[in-house]
Formats: structure tokens, C-alpha cells, sequence
């Protein structure tokens, strides 16, 4: 990511309240595809906990 989580928090912030629960999406990394049905999610911030779903479309 260009910008760290902190740093996209704050800049969120300054035109929202965020609150406990919020959801940011950040965008897709380059290269990555659409997801199929069976596949794993994960996604991991360090100090949080991990989230991880099946995707069943």
C-alpha cells in the first residue's frame, strides 16, 4: 500500500466519524483477479485479529 493504515485512518477521519466496527476498503493490488466460488479470503492488519471467509458465490 502507498499509505499506511494510520496514516489513511487520519486522513478518513478529517471528512468522517469512524467508529468501532467501520469498514475501509483500500482497492485491489495490481494483478489480482475477480474471486471464484470456493476460494479462501484473508485479510490481516498487525495487532488485529485475522478475518478470514469463504467466498460462495
Amino acid at each position: 500500500m502507498i499509505w499506511s493504515v494510520t496514516e489513511i485512518l487520519a486522513q478518513l477521519s478529517c471528512y468522517a466519524t469512524l467508529a468501532p466496527g467501520d469498514l475501509v476498503f483500500t482497492g485491489t493490488p495490481a494483478g489480482r483477479g475477480p474471486i471464484r466460488s470456493g476460494q479462501r479470503l484473508r485479510g490481516e492488519v498487525a495487532g488485529l485479529p485475522v478475518v478470514e471467509i469463504c467466498y460462495d458465490a
